[in-house]
């Protein structure tokens, strides 16, 4: 019997043939020549620009943006506002308006695709990242801020949400309790937020809320004008309790905290960069009573006139000031804390505990992290400098001495946030291949350093996943708390380091050795073979290498390929094996 041969389809559909190539390049048949009987190559660059935007804009984000990598002519059409306008109407239909930038609607889009609030518990059976409940009406997450019982996150669009933690019915019909798994909207118009400065959340009763609100104008008149505002919200129910409202004339950007409950300083940053502060009566705000507070001048502004403030961090009893050339000014309020972070009370004074200090560092300083007796800083070049009380290795020098100046961290560069709590700090980093990772240091009791349970006095890689786009970190004593944004608007400002400050001796105010060699990589590996050396017995070394493979900057999968060997060696040496003495020096 003869094999049945297909029939060849008609001509209307040979016509209708696509040829799959690149659209900006023309037929791949020699001299553009088609072959018998397969029609003409269509390409996509024949159909309308609207309908092939229309048609990408429903891809998830991305795809549409690993589409636009493929060649000049999709990159092109990828990259127009009105695909990235359907985009951000599909995933936030109430979005009414683009917001700011010089790519609106393609910055919207990512904003509300990246948002994301995650957080792992210390302790209990499961130890796995969550995400929080997400609010529609979000337009991206600027910043966050967990309080004794909740967590409130404030988006682009000024308007301040509150997460509730509740009882819920599990798939198995079990009734669990979850962290923020219900929000509600507690304002609009909010600029920024503040409450305790401690550490420990059960403190954080109160929410401050620096606000604009619209003002009746002059009476006899319809007009009205924005004046700012502060609105005091209890943590536990979002009801507010209190309201100042200051004159139309002063605009504020920033609010922060500090001092005691009964004597809580506001302070206040304008945008042109003076610091303002008011003192309340925290115990009394829940009092239906109508006062006035006086609202004065911050000694920093007073005496040094000249300096335009960018930005201010604070704790219970400190508060410091970065400028906007890169300067630090430091306010210490006791004896205790000041000795903590300078190692001496010489210039300490009692009775003045307004005047500010300026800390001498090399370059200009971006951002800071203020623990309860440490802090960190980062500069311009990326470089890390840790100063204060080294108790528990918080400061991750690879020692437990305390540091009266900054003393730079050499195997860390070029954080994308830095965390201070009460004895450890997180800093949240980014590798070569674009991952995440987390690093800790200091005390790791309690959990709040997964993976290294007796700490560390040097950052270690926590054991934990880390999303794609976190951006910011937050720690309390129940929980680890990382907020996912991507601003497409907020490129690094980091430098590359001059040649003349990469090689040679650092300057003395860094604090640090003497490392002859860029970046001080040979001082560090003698370093690591004293610490290695000191251990007296096998599986002390063994854990002392793997300490120093985290401290060390390798890509994560490398981090990860010398772990798992470490530990099949370890597993092979029986765990139990005591190493020979060490030879003496």
């Amino acid at each position: 019997m003869g094999e049945k041969k297909a029939a060849p389809p008609p001509p209307s559909l040979r016509r209708r043939r696509v040829k799959r190539s690149c659209p900006s390049c023309g037929p791949s048949e020699p001299g553009g020549e088609e072959k018998k009987g397969r029609g003409n190559p269509v390409s996509v660059q024949l159909f309308p620009p609207e309908l092939v935007e229309h048609i990408i804009s429903f891809l998830p984000v991305r795809d549409v943006v690993a589409l636009g990598q493929t060649c000049h002519y999709f990159h092109q059409v990828c990259d127009a506002e009105s695909v990235w306008r359907r985009i951000c109407h599909r995933l936030s239909p109430r979005l009414r308006e683009q917001g700011s930038g010089v790519r609106p609607w393609k910055r919207a889009a990512i904003l509300n695709y990246t948002k994301g609030l995650y957080f792992q518990a210390f302790g209990g059976r499961r130890r796995c990242l969550s995400k929080s409940v997400a609010p529609q009406l979000a337009h991206g997450y600027r910043r966050f801020l967990p309080t004794k019982d909740h967590v409130f996150i404030l988006d682009y669009a000024g308007t301040l949400f509150f997460l509730k933690n509740a009882l819920v019915s599990s798939t198995l019909g079990q009734i669990q309790w979850k962290r923020a798994c219900r929000y509600i909207v507690l304002c609009r118009g909010a600029k920024d937020f503040a409450s305790d400065p401690r550490c420990d959340t059960v403190y954080r009763k109160y929410l401050y809320v620096l606000a604009t609100r619209e003002q009746p104008g002059v009476v006899g008149t319809t007009s009205s004008r924005a004046c700012d505002c502060v609105e005091v919200y209890l943590q536990s129910s979002g009801q507010r309790v209190f309201k100042m409202t200051f004159h139309h004339s002063m605009s504020f950007k920033q609010i922060v905290l500090v001092g005691q409950e009964t004597q809580r300083a506001l302070l206040l940053l304008t945008e042109e960069g003076k610091i303002y502060s008011l003192v309340v009566n925290e115990t009394q705000l829940d009092q239906p009573r109508s006062y006035t507070v006086q609202l004065a001048l911050r000694k920093v502004s007073r005496c040094l006139p000249h300096l335009r403030v960018a930005c201010m961090a604070s704790n219970q009893s400190s508060t410091l000031y970065i400028t906007d050339q890169g300067g630090v000014y430091f306010e210490v309020h006791t004896p205790g804390v000041y000795r903590d972070l300078f190692g001496t009370l010489q210039a300490f004074d009692p009775l003045d505990q307004q005047m500010p200090l300026a800390l001498s560092l090399p370059a200009k300083i971006l951002f800071c992290a203020l623990g309860y007796n440490h802090l960190g800083l980062v500069d311009e070049f990326g470089r890390i400098f840790m100063q204060g009380n080294n108790r528990y290795g918080q400061l991750g020098t690879g020692d437990k001495m305390d540091r009266g100046e900054p003393t730079q961290v050499h195997y860390l560069q070029r954080p994308i946030a830095l965390w201070c709590g009460l004895n450890h700090s997180l800093v949240l980093s980014q590798g070569s291949d674009f991952s995440k990772e987390l690093l800790g240091c200091g005390c790791g009791a309690g959990g709040r350093l997964p993976g290294w349970p007796k700490g560390s006095a040097s950052f270690v890689k926590l054991h934990i996943k880390v999303p794609l786009c976190a951006c910011s970190l937050c720690s309390t004593r129940e929980c680890l708390y990382m907020l996912s944004s991507h601003d497409i608007e907020h490129h690094p400002a980091y430098r590359d380091l001059p040649a003349s400050k990469a090689v040679g001796t650092p300057e003395p105010s860094l604090g640090a050795g003497a490392p002859q060699d860029p970046g001080g990589v040979a001082w560090a590996c003698e370093e690591y073979l004293s610490q290695i050396h000191n251990c007296p017995t096998l599986q002390d070394r063994m854990e002392k290498m793997k300490e120093i493979v985290g401290w060390m900057p390798l890509m994560a999968a490398q981090k990860d390929f010398f772990w798992e060997a470490l530990d099949m060696l370890q597993r092979a040496a029986g765990g139990a094996g005591q190493g020979p003495p060490p030879p003496e020096s």
